[in-house]
């Protein structure tokens, strides 16, 4: 039986975990951390990870803020506590304390909790592999209304694994309102769309002379990033310090990739 620590219990992404691990038999929650104290559905909820008592331990899952993630981790890195980061919209200085902090404790780190996008991403490194440079890429992300950052995190983190298999040769391009000029060849457009309770839709569109190959997901509930978020949890439980990913959890798994 895992132990589970939820910061942000009292949001969204909270109450979609608090539903998947009510329904399963090898995790529970133990504490929560959320803007205001009391509790959930008898768990105990704490204001801030400092309030959190010595002696509740486990692996803590944070869905809030880039602000609650860096917090969460340097937490976890003080008292031993793993952490499972799901939060999007950090700085590259908050992701270096991330890393820090992974120095001291385990650390899973997903821009994306979605098993599903994180094969998505390897079927777009064996796409730049073998179109070489020969189609445009595209990427075109959807969320729901009251989603803060935009690009998405997600859209992102597509980005920089297409970038990295074609050797850094892309300049991402977000807005091209003003611009009036063809596009460049080594441009890597990224569109954002913010409508209604989209939960999270990612096209990336390899575009040729004469054809466009489409690679999408969507995901259709939370629950498949509150999944996500549990096997990370339950992977990292015991785990020596260090940055984890979801390709470390899933090594092995995309061997036909």
């Amino acid at each position: 039986m895992t132990d589970l620590i939820i910061q942000g219990i009292g949001g969204r992404m909270g109450h979609a975990l608090l539903e998947k691990i009510a329904a399963r038999d090898d995790c529970r929650v133990v504490a929560g951390v959320d803007q205001k104290a009391g509790d959930v559905n008898g768990i105990p909820v704490y204001a801030s990870v400092n309030d959190l008592p010595a002696d509740v331990k486990g692996v803590l899952i944070d869905f809030t803020s880039p602000a609650g993630a860096v917090s969460a981790a340097e937490y976890g890195a003080e008292h031993g506590i793993p952490c499972v980061i799901c939060s999007t919209g950090l700085s590259k200085e908050q992701e270096a304390r991330l890393e820090a902090a992974s120095e001291k404790v385990a650390v899973f780190r997903s821009a994306n909790m979605s098993v599903g996008i994180n094969v998505l991403i390897e079927l777009c490194k064996r796409a730049v592999t073998l179109f070489d440079g020969e189609f445009d890429i595209e990427i075109v992300e959807k969320h729901h209304h009251n989603k803060l950052d935009a690009p998405s995190g997600t859209a992102l983190m597509i980005a920089d694994a297409i970038n990295a298999q074609a050797g850094g040769k892309y300049e991402y391009v977000y807005d091209r309102h003003q611009v009036r000029q063809k596009r460049g060849v080594q441009e890597l457009g990224i569109s954002s769309v913010r409508g209604g309770g989209i939960v999270g839709d990612h096209d990336v569109l390899f575009c040729g002379a004469e054809e466009v190959v489409t690679l999408s997901h969507v995901a259709q509930s939370r629950g498949v990033f509150a999944d996500g978020a549990i096997q990370a949890a339950l992977f990292l439980n015991d785990r020596a310090p260090g940055y984890y990913t979801m390709s470390d959890m899933l090594q092995g798994k995309l061997s036909c990739v």
